[in-house]
């Protein structure tokens, strides 16, 4: 094995004899140190889809109106935080990493510069949203009174992103620190914060839809402010500068525009499959939106998985330890399937009594049964993918997950139009899962496996380039 201490990067050469280290007993310690990181983790993505959750519970007792409108600023703000979660995802890697080699203090270092890359991207966001917002709601062809509410509340939300992306970097560091529960406890105290500035500010002040985003504003700000006090008291515990490191935020920026690619190709291909199933009819079009609802619930048990893999394989590639590497990976694939199957087997077994939960049309119920199904089959593939997108998120090997996921998704969207163009209604949508599950989620384990299998991506060290 070629290593060199110096803090430079090298290469492994992952040893055929098993490392002293990664004994059956260091290999429970591993199995401990993924549930003390997923299980904290898992809670806390529940947790942040609950402040618009919230907000259309409020607001939807104002009118169908509001309620509309909400529903298309939710999309917009969705997919816009959505893009900028490489701000968590990269900041955890480059953290556990630093912290991996023992160097803390240039973890928090690092951490700190990803904050400042949220101020920046965050900044820039709220300023193009605030000039484009009348246009990107006139996309959705939406009714003017819907259109109104819907810009209403987004010139409002849009100040609040700045605090969202804080929010995401802020917890990047603290897991790439092997810290989740204070993303936990700050993520649940914002959500109830949210719940009764709402009531207060929408009824109690008359503010209407403006006055739910302003309080999403105000609690994802606290969130922010709490979040960044505690990486700040760190850093400053640890001796690291405050200010930013131009050299820190674009190396930042540079990890994190590979993770942006990937994460627009897996966009790309969620909105083909939405546009391909608004093809079908009214029935699979709703029929999808709530299958898509199951499934990323679903999704956030399997991710939760992926976090901790992020942090174990920063460390201790940063440690330099190939062998422990390779037995967490080993480990955390394993219990990527086994959780898949645990889902698949409870979705199969409740997709025939999840629909009423939905919706009253029998039609709807009956086709979400049938798509449900396909989706619980592909369920272990998906545990596995989500684990090693996590390892080699954890790895920095984004350019490779930038590639392959521009690959998957010239595939995808082709058989998936192709389809919606051959068959419709019914028939056609859970054709349309079948073709999502062989293609996309297929496509994925098959480019993932590949490169896990090989060394490419286990540089050791402090430095990934």
């Amino acid at each position: 094995m070629s290593m060199t201490r110096s803090g430079r990067r090298y290469r492994a050469q992952v040893p055929r004899r098993r490392h002293p280290e990664t004994t059956p007993r260091a290999g429970r310690e591993v199995d401990r140190q993924i549930i003390a990181l997923a299980v904290p983790a898992f809670l806390s993505l529940v947790a942040e889809p609950l402040f618009l959750l919230a907000d259309a519970a409020i607001i939807g007792h104002l009118g169908t109106t509001e309620l509309a409108g909400l529903g298309i600023a939710s999309v917009v703000l969705r997919l816009v935080v959505g893009l900028c979660v490489f701000l968590a995802y990269a900041t955890t890697a480059a953290v556990a990493r630093q912290l991996g080699a023992g160097r803390r203090a240039a973890a928090l270092q690092q951490g700190v510069d990803g904050l400042w890359l949220a101020v920046v991207v965050g900044a820039a966001t709220t300023v193009a949203g605030l000039l484009v917002t009348q246009q990107v709601v006139a996309l959705f062809g939406s009714g003017n009174e819907v259109a109104d509410a819907a810009s209403t509340y987004l010139r409002v939300a849009w100040f609040g992103v700045t605090p969202m992306l804080l929010v995401l970097a802020a917890t990047g560091v603290l897991r790439g620190l092997a810290d989740t529960r204070t993303p936990l406890v700050v993520a649940v105290a914002a959500n109830v914060v949210n719940v009764v500035l709402n009531v207060v500010l929408v009824y109690g002040l008359d503010l209407g839809v403006a006055g739910s985003a302003l309080g999403t504003d105000l609690a994802q700000l606290g969130a922010a402010v709490a979040l960044v006090a505690v990486v700040v008291r760190l850093a400053r515990r640890e001796g690291a500068a405050l200010r930013p490191h131009a050299d820190g935020v674009r190396r930042s920026a540079r990890a994190g525009g590979p993770l942006l690619v990937r994460t627009l190709s897996l966009q790309a291909c969620l909105v083909a499959m939405t546009w391909c199933a608004a093809g079908m009819g009214a029935t699979a079009t709703a029929t999808h939106q709530v299958a898509t609802t199951v499934w990323s619930f679903l999704a956030y048990a399997l991710d939760a998985v992926a976090i901790a893999a992020q942090t174990i394989t920063g460390t201790a590639l940063g440690a330099g330890d190939a062998a422990l590497t390779r037995e967490a990976t080993d480990r955390m694939v394993r219990i990527g399937l086994v959780s898949g199957v645990v889902t698949g087997v409870l979705l199969a077994l409740t997709a025939p009594v999840l629909g009423p939960l939905f919706t009253d049309d029998p039609e709807v119920v009956r086709l979400l049964a049938k798509v449900l199904l396909v989706a619980a089959v592909f369920q272990p593939v998906a545990g596995v993918v989500f684990v090693l997108d996590g390892v080699l998120i954890g790895a920095g090997d984004g350019r490779y997950l930038a590639a392959v996921g521009a690959l998957v998704t010239a595939g995808f969207v082709p058989c998936a139009v192709l389809l919606a163009s051959q068959v419709s209604g019914s028939t056609g949508l859970v054709w349309l899962w079948v073709v999502f599950g062989v293609v996309f989620i297929g496509g994925r384990a098959v480019v993932l496996v590949l490169r896990a299998r090989t060394d490419r991506w286990m540089v050791l060290g402090t430095e990934r380039h």
